[in-house]
Order: C-alpha cells, then structure tokens, then sequence
C-alpha cells in the first residue's frame, strides 16, 4: 500500500512539476518593494526619435498592423542564419489563436564594414531590423534593451504586451497567449513583467570574468529578483514604468548584465517580476515534442534545430493534456536531473 501510495504521488508530481515549481518559486520571491520605488516622471525623459535609430521599419508599422503582441528579437549583426530561421518559424506568423502578433529584429552598428552594407540590403529586403546607435558587443547588451524600450515605448503603443527574445531561442507565441488567456490576472490592465525569474544572484565580482561587477558600480550584495534575459514578457503599462526608469537611470561603468538591469529598473519602477516555468532560463531542454509544443521559450538552439523541431511540433495534432503533462514533466525531471548531476544548467 505504501508502495502504490508513493508511485501515485510520484505520478502526480510528474503531471504537476510546472505548478510545484511556481509555487515553490513563488514562496521564494522577494516581494518588498523599496519606499522610494515609483513610477519615473515622464516629462524627465527625452523622447524617443526616429533619428536614434540607423535603421527601423516605417514609424507607422505598429500603427498599421495594430498587433497585440510584439516580439522583440535581440540579434548580432552577424546572425544572419539565426534571424532567417526565426522568420521561416515561430518569427514568421502573424496571428496566433486569432490575434496579431509581429516579431522584429534589434541589432547594433557592426564594426566590420562589409557586415553593416549587408545589414543595410537585409533591412531594405525585410523591412524588421532595427538598428540603435550602439556598437553592436556583449558589454553593450544594455545598451540593447535600452534602445529596444525605447522604441517599443514610443513606436508601438498599440501592443498589449512585448516579449524581449534571444536569437537562440525557440519561442512559441502560441503557448504565450494560452498562458496569458487562461491565467486569472488580469494582465492587460495591470503591471506584467513574466518569463524564468533567478533568486537572490550574487554579483560576480571576479575581474577575469565576463560578468565582472565591481562593488563601485553596485554596493549591494545580491540583486533584485529578475527574469532571464533569454526571453521574457512585457506589459504595455510595464514597459512604459521600465523604460521610463531605464532612461532615467544612470549607467555605471562597467554596465550591469542586460537582464539584471532591467530587473533593477523594473523594482525601481515598483513591477515585480513573475515567474513562469513554461520560460527556460538555461541550455539544453531536452526534447519532447509535446513538451515543447507546452513551452513558452526554449533556448540555445540552432538555427538547424530551430527549423527541424518547429517543423515536427507542427506536423501533427495538438497533444492531448495528458500526453502533454507527462511530456512536459520528464523534460523538466531530466533537465532538474542534469542540473544536479552537472551536466546542464536547469530548466
């Protein structure tokens, strides 16, 4: 009896491994928001001019395509499979269970000549790069989300919600508005700021590492809880008190990681970040076909990968529920697994 007792709950657990770890995530969130949190007075921020950018689709594309979800794609100008990938996947729909959706490109200055003439034909042939006035690096990802904020803020007011998206990364804007569409809050009207969220992360103060915060650039000992920059959700009020304090923020030397510093504008501006299991915030989700037909994100794929499992996701009906609890419960088993043999960063 004790025996069938512990398969059961075992099954159970299996079936519900995503709802076990919101909740035990939840349990663990910082929800204190600093006295001085707030929303940025917007007259204390310059506004956001077509001229900042290089290059950028007609101001009037949102305008004209009025979609209620704009995905943001952050890419290096060299990516030029990866982005071709997105556009002939998830990247390339325009409605998604009877909504608009749009996805973009947000690339900086290329330092190689030839790469920014071709950046140029790119834009001319697809019209969805746009191009900030950054040199295009990893310590200048920040500066990335900046611009991308910027623009979402002042050339997409349409948009009810703004997912931010790596260039490796499987996203499934369909699984996306399911979770937003069944969940009791009401996103739409209130603050949204959703994908993996990482607890209680310690700067890295080692200098040899590509991380490397000094305590001079950021005194405290451990940052604000964030989501991870590999893909994660925006309301549009959201968006507008982030990108507000964003651009009201001064920027230390050297610059915080991407993810961690929209993390501190977002507490600056009083958004807590949610935590959705359905985002992977590390590498290698194993594959499942109806596991990844339930996830939202999954990254570090290839441009290859990209097009071979969107294409068997789709080639067949929907998973029935239980096949897709199951799924979904022996990826997130094997990757917790992994994570603790070693082998992966988890889930």
């Amino acid at each position: 009896l004790l025996l069938f007792t512990a398969t059961c709950a075992a099954l159970l657990a299996l079936l519900f491994v995503d709802f076990i770890e919101s909740w035990v995530t939840s349990m663990r969130l910082n929800t204190v928001v600093e006295p001085h949190a707030g929303v940025i007075p917007p007259q204390s921020v310059p506004p956001t001019r077509p001229e900042e950018f290089l290059l950028m689709p007609s101001p009037l594309v949102c305008q004209r395509a009025k979609p209620y979800l704009i995905t943001m794609v952050t890419s290096a100008p060299a990516n030029q499979r990866a982005r071709q990938a997105i556009r002939d996947t998830w990247g390339g729909e325009v409605e998604v269970r009877g909504l608009r959706v749009m996805t973009l490109f947000m690339v900086g200055v290329a330092s190689d000549p030839g790469l920014a003439k071709l950046l140029i034909e790119e834009a001319r042939e697809r019209g969805d790069l746009i191009q900030g006035r950054f040199l295009d690096s990893y310590s200048n990802l920040t500066l990335k989300t900046l611009s991308m904020l910027g623009w979402g803020r002042r050339f997409c007011p349409q948009a009810h919600f703004m997912a931010k998206v790596d260039d490796d990364v499987l996203f499934n804007p369909s699984a996306l508005l399911h979770f937003l569409n069944k969940s009791r809050n009401p996103y739409e009207q209130g603050d949204l700021y959703l994908g993996r969220v990482h607890l209680h992360v310690a700067p890295d103060r080692d200098p040899d590492s590509k991380h490397y915060l000094p305590s001079g650039a950021y005194p405290a000992s451990v940052f604000p809880d964030y989501c991870s920059g590999t893909a994660y959700v925006l309301s549009r009020s959201a968006l507008l008190k982030i990108s507000l304090a964003a651009s009201a923020s001064p920027l230390s030397t050297p610059l915080p990681p991407e993810d961690v510093f929209v993390g501190l504008c977002a507490r600056t501006a009083g958004v807590l970040p949610s935590h959705c299991p359905l985002f992977s915030g590390g590498p290698a989700v194993p594959y499942g076909r109806c596991c990844y037909q339930a996830m939202v994100s999954i990254h570090r794929i290839s441009p290859r990968e990209m097009l071979h499992y969107w294409a068997e996701v789709h080639s067949s009906a929907p998973c029935s529920w239980l096949s897709l609890r199951a799924s979904l419960g022996v990826c997130k088993v094997r990757a917790m697994l992994g994570s603790a043999l070693g082998l992966e960063q988890g889930l």
